[in-house]
């Protein structure tokens, strides 16, 4: 079996931050059932430009392998008829909403633990589900300005700066997987469930880590450095070679000394200005001039075959197209296809998260109600009286019609294997 082939996760969830985390998760072989409501089209993620086409678009496609979907309108009493059925036969309820919805539309613990008493409510929220912040809306962007990382990140000269990754948001899912898995193994364990209150606030200033030790015992200011500089460690940064850009880093003594030796250059050993970490910083301002002025001696590929063989921690700063392309990427299976009935072969990064020596399959993001025979048969245990019935009352929206436009011999070939 799959690491996690015996879990299964009701997920409303939409965009990136939820998505993302849940999708490790299916990779492991959960059974993710995304619930899509069919008032607004689904999941958002399926509409980001630039690389889309009516309900298709690559951007969803990276957040959404491996996974299930089910359109059912939760604000009628009908869909959540249907949702109260999935939850009785489900571990895990997971969702990414504003910090006050989840109690709104009745997915905490407290709203569910009649159906089932040992199911774990995950919420991956904005600003958590308490606090003053609770109801404002979440985005990794407002995020890393909120929690000090833009005043960190950039230039000393330049202006404030996103990271060029959703970080935050990344972030957070990946710490919501781990409070869901925490929560079902006490869950499993106890046979009692509970709420997981994860937020991308939290994250984002758990993250601040040691900076944020520093400035709360001794008062710390965080500076930006030049060069994307570490904030202690000299040299640990990025250096300007005759064709480029590469980053050396010598984060421990022993890495000086072989720099050193590279360099040609015993005197600097010898130097007390730079015997060690605490002198190297002290002394900085005239130290990185002299390695810049020697790393542009030569081009970065002249450098990491000298550095290298040296073990010294050193790399070139690809582009995204040479980082996809770097054997090391292709030895570690990074990248992995899909079949998809608009896109074709579709390449994305794998999941990072590799448990046991059993590769996980991977299978493409689901059209929009895709499952919905499946799920509501086979998980909420629906007949064919009681499904008509629910479908009149509202509960899964007016679009079978819509989502078989874009690709009816999906759906044919889906009803096909019923």
């Amino acid at each position: 079996m799959k690491p996690l082939e015996d879990v299964r996760i009701i997920a409303v969830e939409q965009y990136g931050a939820g998505p993302f985390g849940s999708l490790h998760l299916a990779d492991l072989g959960a059974e993710v059932i995304k619930i899509e409501d069919p008032r607004v089209g689904g999941d958002v993620g399926r509409y980001v430009p630039p690389y889309g086409e009516d309900e298709d678009s690559l951007f969803f496609e990276s957040f959404n392998r491996n996974k299930k979907s089910l359109s059912l309108d939760l604000s009628t009493p009908a869909g959540r008829e249907v949702f109260e059925r999935l939850v009785a036969n489900a571990d895990v309820v997971y969702s990414n909403l504003r910090g006050d919805v989840p109690a709104k539309i009745g997915i905490t613990y407290d709203d569910l633990k009649h159906l089932n008493p040992a199911i774990v409510c995950c919420s991956l929220t904005g600003f958590g589900m308490t606090g003053p912040r609770q109801k404002q809306p979440g985005y990794d962007y407002v995020l890393q300005g909120l929690a000090g990382w833009m005043d960190l990140t950039g230039e000393p000269d330049g202006p404030p700066t996103k990271s060029g990754l959703s970080l935050v948001d990344y972030s957070g899912g990946l710490v919501a997987a781990i409070a869901l898995l925490a929560g079902l193994h006490a869950a499993r364990r106890d046979g009692i469930g509970m709420d997981c209150d994860v937020s991308l606030y939290d994250t984002a200033m758990g993250m601040l880590t040691y900076p944020a030790t520093w400035h709360l015992n001794e008062g710390f200011t965080p500076e930006r450095t030049r060069h994307s500089a570490h904030p202690s460690l000299v040299p640990f940064q990025a250096f300007e070679s005759a064709d480029g850009w590469l980053v050396v880093g010598c984060a421990k003594e022993k890495f000086w000394t072989r720099l050193v030796e590279v360099f040609g250059s015993p005197g600097w050993a010898q130097d007390d200005r730079f015997a060690d970490f605490a002198s190297r910083n002290q002394h900085k301002d005239v130290l990185l001039p002299m390695l810049e002025k020697e790393f542009m001696t030569r081009t970065s590929a002249e450098w990491l075959a000298m550095l290298e063989p040296a073990g010294i921690p050193c790399a070139p700063i690809n582009d995204v197209a040479s980082a996809l392309q770097d054997e090391h990427t292709t030895a570690r299976g990074l990248v992995v296809e899909t079949e998809h009935p608009r896109f074709g072969t579709v390449q994305q990064v794998a999941s990072p998260v590799r448990v046991g020596s059993q590769k996980p399959e991977y299978r493409r993001a689901p059209l929009r109600n895709e499952h919905f025979e499946q799920v509501v048969t086979e998980v909420a245990g629906l007949g064919p009286d009681e499904i008509e019935r629910l479908r009149a009352d509202g509960a899964f929206g007016d679009v079978p019609a819509a989502e078989r436009a874009g690709h009816p011999d999906v759906f044919e070939a889906e009803a096909a294997t019923k």
